[in-house]
């Protein structure tokens, strides 16, 4: 690859939804953009696709070798999965791990094996893509959902953005929970109420003002915080 001057972003789970709005504002700001993806030969939106399944980490690591010298100002773990939602009763062993090794291990190895990309950068933010469902506080207010494998993801993934932050505090790195909202993708449905248009714009936003003090914090994409 190619470096030049313009600021890196790096997007998991970038070929469609969420993913792909935030590839599309980016390089709309002239942003060299990164679409990390399990099959980049299907890439069909803005940026430069890289391979990425984040369900192996043996792919996550051949990423980070890939990627060696590559300066990433941004890097946004959105790729997620939401898996069995009828309850206890259903719950399934194999659907909850494979939620927890996406939603939650996955962040954590893309996060050190772009470490060094990271202090490369200028903008060195690391911004992971949780959600409400996953806040002990809020989490279960007007949502009755029996999605435990999502849930339990999600909460793991908030401890892993306040590990991260101090841990990487030392090095400049920020590093953000973010709650896209009830966005209108294929996870979230139909009925959902926000766009996902307005989610990614709204997250844009929070990352464009992030600084290292707003390091270890969870907001959702209006800017209102979330409680843990």
């Amino acid at each position: 690859m190619t470096s030049n001057t313009a600021e890196t972003v790096l997007i998991t789970g970038a070929g469609r939804g969420l993913g792909q709005a935030f590839a599309a504002l980016y390089a709309a700001k002239g942003w060299r953009v990164l679409c990390a993806l399990r099959d980049p030969a299907r890439h069909d939106g803005p940026g430069e696709a890289v391979r990425l399944d984040v369900a192996d980490p043996a792919s996550i690591a051949a990423l980070g070798e890939s990627l060696q010298g590559v300066a990433i100002d941004l890097i946004i773990n959105n790729a997620g999965i939401r898996g069995d939602t009828g309850g206890l009763s259903t719950l399934e062993p194999q659907d909850f791990s494979e939620v927890m090794t996406v939603n939650a291990l996955a962040p954590l190895l893309v996060a050190r094996a772009l470490h060094a990309n990271l202090l490369a950068g200028r903008g060195r933010i690391l911004a992971n893509i949780s959600s409400r469902a996953g806040s002990l506080a809020e989490g279960i207010v007007d949502d009755d959902d029996g999605d435990y494998a999502y849930r339990c993801s999600k909460a793991a993934l908030n401890m892993a953005t306040v590990l991260l932050a101090r841990d990487f505090h030392r090095d400049g790195i920020a590093v953000l929970s973010l709650h896209p909202g009830w966005v209108r993708t294929d996870m979230g449905g139909d009925e959902a109420v926000v766009t996902v248009e307005d989610s990614a714009a709204g997250i844009k936003r929070i990352l464009d003002g992030a600084s290292l003090a707003d390091s270890g914090s969870f907001h959702a994409y209006d800017g209102q915080r979330v409680a843990w």
